[in-house]
């Protein structure tokens, strides 16, 4: 009895010496596969990423080539290969192979939608439109589908199908983005196009279509007061104006000629100016600083429209104020210094040109021209409604 104790005390103490040697024996073997594996990777594979690191993605396609035709069986090496072609503008390339990757027998599944899938960038990157919308909406079923989406919805921006960008954004939908604030740009750009149309009914439905989407959406209203001063509602239009104070007032300076001229239709012009005034005290930044001018001028004269111009300059100024300050006070002033204060005024103006202007505050694209889409890195209403300084 003893002696059967005595065996199995011993197998105990045993055990913990056989658990090491049994893992140093794994590990051992571990090192063997992946020492293996290394010294089957091609040596133009690690030429490839020396050449990516030093960001030659010429030499990085050309090894990685020469790689792929050693291992034509290498779905992920190929996938690769085809969107670097893709990124080095190599569209021709990069169609041949990822078209011959998704061909392949062995192709199936997961892995033929991530080749299509990349396949329709590489047609839409090349401006084969068409080829890359018919596989972004044969993927809108599987796994790729919010990808495939995503993508033909730029294509539907690009091509200004508002009816397919919406649709498509309502699909986009989720919790965490709702593509409510897309779609009421969408349907602000059908209300505008059928507002040129005189389709007032279509114009109508579409603006209050936007505003359900995005209540704070300045445009809508902005195209609202548009169509009722067309059909002569000029109450109503004022009122559409004036509603933008309280979705975001940085748009008044966008519609103070229109505020002005929906007052004036009223003949309560005095009164339609005291508006923009006020917003301009309210708000400095506004760019209005033109319109109040040459509207007081209009209604008060020269004298009247110049205090309340270097009122409202002294109040905030900026190049845009002391440009129209110093051209009301050159006339008044001795002529040995009127010379040297129209070239300051000259100076001046020929800086506010090159750096007043309006800027994109997500990709920070500049442009004289002010646009609700930017042109640069596609995003909506991200231009600064008043022109500024930069």
């Amino acid at each position: 009895m003893e002696n059967e104790l005595s065996a199995w005390w011993l197998l105990f103490a045993l055990v913990p010496f056989l658990c090491f040697a049994l893992g140093w024996l794994a590990a051992r073997i571990d090192m063997k596969t992946v020492l293996k594996q290394a010294k089957s990777i091609p040596a133009g594979f690690y030429s490839a990423l020396d050449a990516l690191v030093d960001r030659n993605s010429g030499k990085a396609a050309r090894e990685l080539a020469e790689v792929a035709d050693m291992q034509p069986q290498s779905y992920e090496l190929s996938l690769t290969l085809g969107k670097l072609y893709r990124s080095r503008g190599e569209n021709d390339k990069a169609i041949r192979l990822l078209q011959s990757l998704s061909e392949a027998p062995d192709t199936v599944g997961d892995k033929k939608e991530r080749a299509l899938f990349e396949l329709g960038q590489t047609y839409q990157s090349a401006g084969l439109v068409d080829r890359a919308e018919q596989i972004f909406l044969a993927l809108e079923d599987g796994n790729m589908a919010k990808g495939a989406r995503e993508h033909l919805l730029h294509i539907y921006q690009q091509d200004r199908d508002w009816e397919q960008a919406v649709d498509t954004a309502r699909k986009l939908s989720r919790d965490e983005q709702t593509y409510q604030f897309e779609i009421a740009q969408f349907h602000c750009e059908m209300a505008q196009a059928a507002l040129f149309r005189s389709d007032y009914d279509a114009a109508r439905h579409h603006i209050q279509t936007a505003l359900s989407a995005n209540g704070k959406c300045s445009r809508a209203n902005i195209i609202l007061g548009d169509l009722e001063q067309k059909l002569g509602n000029h109450a109503a239009a004022a009122e559409a104006y004036g509603a933008i104070e309280k979705q975001n007032y940085a748009y008044l300076g966008m519609a103070g000629e229109r505020i002005y001229d929906a007052y004036d239709a009223q003949n309560r012009a005095e009164e339609g100016l005291a508006v923009l005034i006020g917003y301009m005290k309210t708000f400095p930044h506004l760019d209005l600083l033109n319109v109040i001018y040459d509207k007081s001028l209009l209604l008060y004269g020269e004298q009247k429209a110049n205090e309340t111009l270097a009122e409202l300059v002294r109040a905030k100024p900026d190049l845009n104020g002391v440009y129209r300050l110093l051209g009301l006070q050159i006339s008044g002033l001795n002529p040995a210094w009127k010379a040297d204060a129209d070239m300051m005024r000259g100076v001046v103006g020929r800086q506010l040109q090159k750096n007043w202007m309006y800027r994109c505050r997500n990709c920070h694209f500049k442009s004289q021209v002010f646009f609700w889409h930017c042109p640069a890195c596609n995003k909506w209403e991200t231009f600064t409604p008043n022109r500024i300084e930069v």
